[in-house]
């Protein structure tokens, strides 16, 4: 099982505090340092210091850390253009040295887009976009030096682009597509995803949803081994059951809920939660950090998960 460490810094959080949990995660072994993209806080709390650009933070890390792999999980498409996008991803890609992924989804939050006057289009619409701006991108990014790239695309039309920058990583950085739906995303995700991923789910949904993913690569004569299959899960764990309460508390949640849907729990539990979703065929989990002054509890979930 690979570990990666998930953030959601529009909770509030400034970058020396991303900063310092990325690099807490790459000291401690972590393969990867993974952050939302959202520009509004959710439930309760007041977001302060306010939100901070997905991009422009992973380009910082890009130059901040040196081992650990940076990524979004996810932008929604809603919030950009394809080809200024897979600038921005080629250029970040290059600035780590080749470490980035690129999470990429239709976008949910809607409170958000009227806050930042946003477009947001009913959820056929945002779909589609998707999968034309996934099409786009890699289409961008795979198109051989000194030669240009076109698309007449439904909502973004390219004609004649140089397709540059390229990215370091070859044919394209990774990316990333997740999601319960049950036609379009595996699909996409047969066609395009390096890593397909499960948010928040039990393990009892994980086979059924992973797969339908399967089926679709088939479908398109892929090998479905060539998906990394992944889940993404709150983190809350403790050397005693009075740790796992004390930090279920800080987030304002409770330990038993937690334990029933995220990795919770003390040493052995999580352990034995993670050793669960493997024997399901997960191979890559996302675990989510909601108390970035907690940098101890990335040192333990290193010996426990990691280490141990």
């Amino acid at each position: 099982m690979q570990f990666r460490i998930f953030t959601e810094p529009q909770q509030g959080a400034s970058y020396s505090q991303l900063l310092a949990v990325a690099q807490a995660a790459e000291s401690h072994g972590f393969d990867g340092f993974f952050r939302s993209d959202h520009f509004m806080v959710m439930g309760d709390g007041d977001g302060m210091p306010g939100p901070t650009h997905a991009w422009v933070t992973l380009a910082a890390l890009a130059r901040d850390t040196s081992t650990i792999r940076l990524g979004t999980l996810v932008s929604p498409i809603t919030f950009y253009r394809p080809g200024p996008l897979a600038i921005s991803v080629a250029q970040v890609d290059e600035m780590s040295g080749g470490r980035v992924e690129l999470g990429i989804g239709a976008g949910w939050y809607e409170a958000e887009h009227a806050a930042y006057g946003i477009p947001f289009p009913a959820t056929g619409e945002r779909m589609s976009r998707l999968e034309e701006a996934v099409e786009q991108i890699v289409g961008l990014w795979t198109t051989p030096m000194g030669e240009t790239y076109s698309h007449d695309g439904v909502f973004h039309q390219m004609t004649d682009s140089p397709a540059l920058p390229k990215p370091v990583q070859a044919p394209h950085p990774p990316i990333i597509i997740g999601g319960r739906g049950k036609k379009r995303t595996p699909a996409l995700a047969a066609r395009y995803a390096s890593d397909f991923n499960l948010p928040f789910g039990p393990p009892a949904d994980t086979v059924e949803i992973m797969d339908r993913v399967r089926a679709a690569c088939e479908t398109i004569g892929r090998d479905p081994d060539e998906i990394t299959y992944s889940v993404a899960q709150v983190l809350c764990v403790g050397e005693t059951e009075a740790d796992v309460d004390r930090r279920a508390a800080v987030i304002g949640r409770e330990p038993d809920e937690l334990r029933e849907n995220g990795m919770a729990g003390t040493v052995d539990q999580v352990q034995a939660k993670v050793e669960e979703f493997a024997a399901l065929g997960v191979e890559r989990m996302y675990l989510q950090v909601l108390d970035l002054a907690d940098l101890d509890h990335i040192d333990l979930a290193s010996t426990t998960l990691i280490k141990g």
